[in-house]
């Protein structure tokens, strides 16, 4: 059975339908309703002001190269400039080759590329010495849970050397469910009340942070990377099976195949949560070494840095919640 013409264009035959609409489009006129919408995305969320330098997270996966090929081409009408920030996180066999995809990116597009190591910005330790640190403790799957606060701290340290005035990440829609069902799993009141909107203000002295792809399905992403035959990393992180963040996607999963709209419901629910005034998080203050933003003495990436020194790699692992 040929293929139905275009619902957008009429003229050219579809090429794919959309997940969440199901309408036929071909592979031009998708990817320009892709931009349109990221483009609404950060003008209705006033997420990039005309004048802003923007440090795009780039890790080569596929959600980080869709969001700067998408940025690449609104930057002209939004007024931005663009500067890569990747982090190597020093993890063997598979860190060099997502770097390597992000700096032919860089090349490819002509834009400035910057590259921070955890091993210079934290005291020599990378990923791969707190998996070995951690695994004596029999909490090897606690390594993304470090990863992600120091990865973090790293982006935002990167984007400052860089004079960037926002930080954008590529999460899409299916990311922030998955952590929007890890908070409620977790019962971690604090990171659900600070989950809703499209990023932060940049409170504490800390950069304005942004997710241009928050409304987009991973779906999406994965087809506008093959309709625009973007070149990414594909290969997953050699320390995520282990992680807390699996089983909340594989729940996901069975909850889309039953319910389809559940990856935004849940994406719009923390928008809208609003907690009890005795369970709010207290209003967070500075580090008082490092003068980051905290909510405690230490702010999280001290606090897991100073357990790894002291051999205590659980030290700081679950505070707060």
């Amino acid at each position: 059975m040929p293929a139905p013409p275009c619902a957008s264009c009429g003229k050219a035959r579809a090429a794919l339908r959309r997940p969440r609409s199901g309408q036929a489009l071909c592979g031009a006129c998708f990817c320009a309703a892709f931009e349109a919408e990221v483009l609404r995305t950060v003008l209705a969320g006033r997420l990039l002001p005309p004048g802003a330098v923007v440090a795009v997270g780039a890790s080569g996966g596929k959600d980080s190269t869709v969001l700067a090929h998408v940025l690449r081409a609104l930057a002209p009408r939004l007024g931005l400039a663009l500067h890569l920030v990747a982090v190597d996180e020093g993890i063997g066999g598979y860190r060099d080759a997502a770097l390597a995809a992000v700096r032919r990116q860089a090349a490819r597009w002509e834009l400035p590329l910057t590259v921070v190591a955890y091993a210079d910005l934290f005291g020599g330790w990378t990923m791969d010495a707190v998996a070995r640190s951690t695994a004596g403790s029999g909490r090897s799957r606690s390594c993304c849970t470090f990863c992600g606060v120091l990865r973090r701290r790293a982006l935002e340290e990167g984007a400052r050397r860089v004079g960037a005035t926002h930080i954008v990440t590529g999460h899409n829609a299916d990311d922030m469910a998955e952590t929007v069902l890890m908070n409620f799993l977790r019962g971690d009141a604090a990171r659900l009340a600070r989950g809703g909107g499209l990023g932060s203000r940049g409170e504490g002295g800390a950069l304005p942070r942004c997710r241009p792809l928050q409304l987009a399905s991973q779906k999406e992403v994965v087809l506008y990377a093959h309709s625009r035959r973007l070149d990414y990393f594909s290969e997953e992180c050699v320390y995520a099976p282990e992680a807390f963040r699996g089983h909340a996607r594989d729940l996901l999963k069975r909850l889309e195949a039953a319910r389809p709209s559940v990856v935004l419901d849940l994406v719009h629910s923390a928008e809208r949560l609003a907690l009890a005034p005795a369970a709010r998080p207290p209003r967070p203050g500075a580090c008082s070494r490092c003068g980051a933003l905290a909510s405690r003495a230490l702010c999280q990436a001290c606090a897991l840095l100073d357990g790894l020194n002291r051999g205590r790699p659980r030290l700081a692992i679950g505070k707060g919640r």
